[in-house]
C-alpha cells in the first residue's frame, strides 16, 4: 500500500533532492568576495535560478534576500502538494502551520518595532489563500499592535492576542514563545489524529526528538546567557516530552552551573548519542542541529514510501534556507570562509 500510495511523490523528492546544496556548493559561496556574488552564484543554481534572476543591486539587504529563500520553500511545498494524495495533504495541511506562524512572527516584528513598514506579501496570496484561514496579506498591512491582533480574530491565534494585561503588555520575546508553544502543542496533538501506524511512530519519533533538543537547548541558554532563575525557565519549556523525563528536565533548569547541567545532560539519551561530545566545552547547538540531521536524513532513507519522505525533505529544505542566509550573512561581514561554513553548518 506504501508503495503504491507513495511511488510518485516520492519519484518527485527524489528529483528535488537533487537540486539541494552539497557541501561543495557551500564551500565554493563561502568564498566568495561579496553578497553581489553570492546573489549571481545563487542564479545559476537551478532552484534558485528564477526567483533570483530579477535581483539587483538595491535589492541586495537581507530581509530582501530572505524573502526570495522563502518563495524557494513555498514553491517546493506547493509542488509536493499537487502531487500528494489526501492522506499526505491531511499532514502537509498540519505543515502549513509552520509557514503561517513564520509570517505571523516576521509581521509581528514588524508592527512592535516602532518603524512598521509595510510587507508585500502579494506574491504568495494565491499560495496563503489555498493554505491558510488568516488573510496574512492583509495582515502584513497591520501597522500596530492592534490592527494585527484584529485580523486574527476567530483564528486560532486570537487567543494569544487578545488576553494580555493592558497594565503589563507583552514583550516581542513573550508573544514569540507564546507562539512556538502553541504551534509544537498543536502539532503534536493533531499528528495522533491524522496518522496511524508506522507514520504515526516516525513523526513522534522526529517531532519528539525536535521538542525534548529545543527544551535542552532553551535550558542552556537561558542559563549561559540570561542567568533565569528556574521558575522562569520552566516558562520557556515545551510542555511535551518524548525521551526525556520530567525528572530531568527539573534537575538540569536547576542546576547550579553550567558544568552541573553538562553533567545531568550526559546522563541524558541525548547525552548518550554519538554526536554528544564531551570533551572539552561541549557544543549544545552543534549536537542540537547534528542529532537533528541524522534522524531526519536516516528516517527520510528508511522509509521512503511513507510521510518520512516528505517530512526528510522539507527539513532539508528548510535547513538549506537557513545555511544560505548564514553564508551571505558571513559573506557580508568579512567573515573567514571556515568561519562562515562552520557558522552555518549548526544552522
Amino acid at each position: 500500500m506504501g508503495l503504491i500510495t507513495y511511488s510518485g511523490i516520492a519519484t518527485k523528492i527524489r528529483a528535488m533532492e537533487s537540486r539541494l546544496f552539497t557541501p561543495q556548493q557551500f564551500r565554493e559561496m563561502a568564498v566568495l568576495e561579496d553578497v553581489r556574488s553570492a546573489a549571481d552564484y545563487l542564479k545559476q543554481q537551478p532552484a534558485y535560478a528564477d526567483i533570483f534572476t530579477r535581483l539587483n543591486d538595491n535589492q541586495l539587504h537581507r530581509g530582501n534576500i530572505e524573502f526570495l529563500l522563502t518563495r524557494s520553500e513555498y514553491q517546493d511545498f506547493a509542488r509536493l502538494y499537487r502531487f500528494s494524495g489526501l492522506s499526505q495533504r491531511r499532514f502537509l495541511d498540519l505543515y502549513f502551520m509552520h509557514y503561517e506562524i513564520n509570517i505571523i512572527r516576521r509581521v509581528l516584528h514588524n508592527v512592535m518595532s516602532g518603524k512598521p513598514e509595510a510587507i508585500d506579501l502579494s506574491d504568495f496570496q494565491q499560495f496563503f489563500d489555498r493554505h491558510s484561514s488568516i488573510d496574512l496579506v492583509k495582515l502584513a498591512q497591520a501597522e500596530n499592535l492592534g490592527e494585527f491582533a484584529a485580523e486574527l480574530k476567530g483564528s486560532s491565534y486570537d487567543m494569544l492576542f487578545s488576553q494580555s494585561d493592558p497594565e503589563r503588555p507583552l514583550s516581542l520575546t513573550e508573544y514569540e514563545i507564546r507562539l512556538d508553544l502553541l504551534y509544537f502543542n498543536t502539532m503534536w496533538k493533531v499528528k495522533d489524529k491524522i496518522l496511524t501506524g508506522q507514520e504515526r511512530k516516525i513523526i513522534r519519533h522526529c517531532f519528539g526528538s525536535r521538542l525534548d533538543l529545543l527544551n535542552i537547548q532553551w535550558i542552556y541558554r537561558s542559563k549561559k546567557y540570561y542567568r533565569l532563575p528556574a521558575s522562569d525557565i520552566y516558562a520557556l519549556l515545551i510542555p511535551v516530552k518524548y525521551k526525556l523525563r520530567t525528572e530531568q528536565i527539573r534537575r538540569m533548569a536547576e542546576a547550579p552551573s553550567l558544568e552541573e547541567f553538562f553533567s545531568l545532560l550526559s546522563a541524558t539519551h541525548y547525552g548518550k548519542l554519538p554526536e554528544a561530545q564531551w570533551s572539552g566545552q561541549p557544543d549544545v547547538e552543534g549536537m542540537y542541529q547534528q542529532i537533528l540531521n541524522r534522524i531526519y536524513n536516516s528516517t527520510g532513507r528508511r522509509y521512503p514510501y511513507t510521510i518520512a519522505v516528505i517530512d526528510s525533505y522539507l527539513y532539508a529544505k528548510e535547513r538549506e534556507i537557513r545555511r544560505i542566509i548564514a553564508t551571505i550573512e558571513g559573506i557580508r561581514y568579512g567573515l573567514d570562509p571556515d568561519a562562515i561554513i562552520d557558522m552555518a553548518s549548526k544552522q
